[in-house]
């Protein structure tokens, strides 16, 4: 039994070995700084070859290997996965505007299936699915050591089937359970409109092959109508996709070769600057400027950008750009977070059978951060940076009301009920300036909820 547990592993030891040299891994190319882990791999063929041999059903090799792929780049952060040459078409498909499934941007947490945001017109947002949401349970299936490939394609599936979704809430003492229909889930990347005569509304959703192009016929629509006084790029629950379109997105805004977003990683090919040239948001690096006819008037015009817990990833680019470049004021809550940029890596592999990684992360940095990372700590937008309307509005709310003085005397008197949560004079002096502090940002923060509310 020793004799063949050892020549399993042996054989092992070399797939193991094979399989690093097809995949290019930094461990072979690093080979000068450092010798392979022996003794690591020594214990991964080990347990390879007792799963061989003890198993209670026979396994083979290469779906071992897979998995143990799997969990190599599943275990490193939520965003790195191994793509077979299914998972690699669904991707695709994805960023190409129309799939069958729910209509959820998604990602791992903790083992569970973390909802980035729900895709607008679809089952899950019409179901009220939320930013945040925890999926622990797909029908009957546990969602717990499922891998995000094998989640996603539990999700997907012919349209006018149904699939049940439980769910933990933030908030909600019990999971909520929802049944959903699936459909082909159609993606209208840009919609827009005038809210009122001279000022626009331009929605994008998801940043997709096509963003770029159909965002330019919006905006050229929308200028053709009169004179644009203003603009909102709304990317509320936008949770993302290719990096390209970000940066072709941004750059309609700014100035030529202002700087977008910048990478950085480990590899050389890892560290990337992407500014407002052709060059840098072309697809692929080619082809012609699909932003060349965009209004010269939409660099220059006033702008506004609404973010929210659902803003994730290549919206996080957009709108982080515009905000340090002071072309935008950006309103809303706390965005995503996602502070990372991946590269989807081809390996070896024939046709149908070609197999991809998508390696990450590449830590993305803003124009502004001046070497440190724009995230992995979560990207703080402030609710309400219209700095005139705030101060408009606080005004407003000290002026003195006819009988104001005399109702607060009455209080202090004990002739009136105080108001609930108020200060009256005599307290405020004894609680001092801190606590006028505080009163004071409490009501900033009212301020700015209500001006992003209504």
């Amino acid at each position: 039994m020793h004799n063949k547990l050892r020549n399993i592993g042996l054989i092992a030891l070399g797939a193991v070995a094979g399989v690093l040299v097809s995949l290019n891994f930094q461990a072979i190319a690093d080979l000068k700084r450092g010798p392979l882990p022996i003794e690591e791999l020594r214990a991964f063929t080990e347990v390879f070859g007792a799963i061989k041999t003890n198993y209670v059903e026979p396994v083979e090799d290469k779906k071992l290997i897979t998995e143990a792929i799997n969990g190599m780049l599943t275990g490193l952060d939520p965003h790195s996965a191994y793509l077979d040459a299914e998972a690699f078409r669904e991707l695709q498909v994805g960023t190409q505007g129309q799939f069958g499934g729910l209509g959820i941007e998604v990602g791992m947490e903790d083992g569970f299936v973390k909802v980035i945001s729900p895709i607008e017109d679809t089952p899950a947002f019409r179901a009220g699915i939320k930013p945040g949401d925890l999926i622990i349970k797909l029908d009957d299936t546990p969602v717990k050591g499922m891998s995000l490939n094998d989640a996603v394609k539990k999700m997907r599936g012919k349209p006018n089937t149904n699939i049940t979704l439980t769910i933990s809430r933030k908030g909600e003492g019990a999971p909520v359970v929802v049944t959903l229909t699936r459909a082909v889930i159609r993606v209208q990347s840009v919609k827009s409109k005038l809210l009122e005569p001279g000022y626009a509304w331009v929605r994008v959703s998801q940043f997709q092959e096509q963003t770029p192009e159909n965002m330019v016929k919006h905006i050229d629509n929308l200028f053709k109508q009169g004179q644009v006084k203003g603009l909102v790029l709304d990317l509320r629950n936008d949770p993302g996709g290719l990096l390209h379109g970000a940066v072709a997105v941004s750059s309609a805004f700014l100035p030529v070769k202002s700087l977008i977003v910048s990478t950085d990683g480990r590899a050389e090919d890892a560290k990337r600057k992407f500014f407002a040239n052709p060059e840098d948001y072309a697809r692929g690096g080619r082809g012609e400027d699909v932003l060349k006819a965009v209004p010269a008037a939409v660099k220059t015009v006033p702008m506004v950008v609404l973010v929210n817990g659902g803003s994730a990833s290549a919206s996080e680019i957009v709108a982080g750009a515009l905000q340090d470049h002071k072309r935008a004021i950006v309103i809303g809550t706390q965005t995503f977070g996602k502070g990372s940029v991946q590269t989807i890596m081809p390996h070896p592999g024939a046709g149908r059978d070609a197999r991809h990684h998508r390696r990450g992360p590449e830590r993305r940095r803003h124009p502004d951060s001046r070497g440190r990372p724009a995230a992995p700590s979560r990207e703080r937008r402030r609710v309400g940076q219209a700095r005139r309307a705030v101060g408009a509005a606080r005004q407003a709310r000290r002026a003195p009301g006819p009988g104001r003085a005399e109702a607060d005397r009455a209080r202090l008197e004990g002739r009136l009920p105080a108001r609930a949560g108020a200060r009256l004079p005599e307290r405020r002096a004894r609680e001092g300036p801190a606590a006028d502090a505080r009163q004071h940002q409490a009501g900033r923060r009212q301020l700015q909820a209500e001006l992003v509310l209504n």
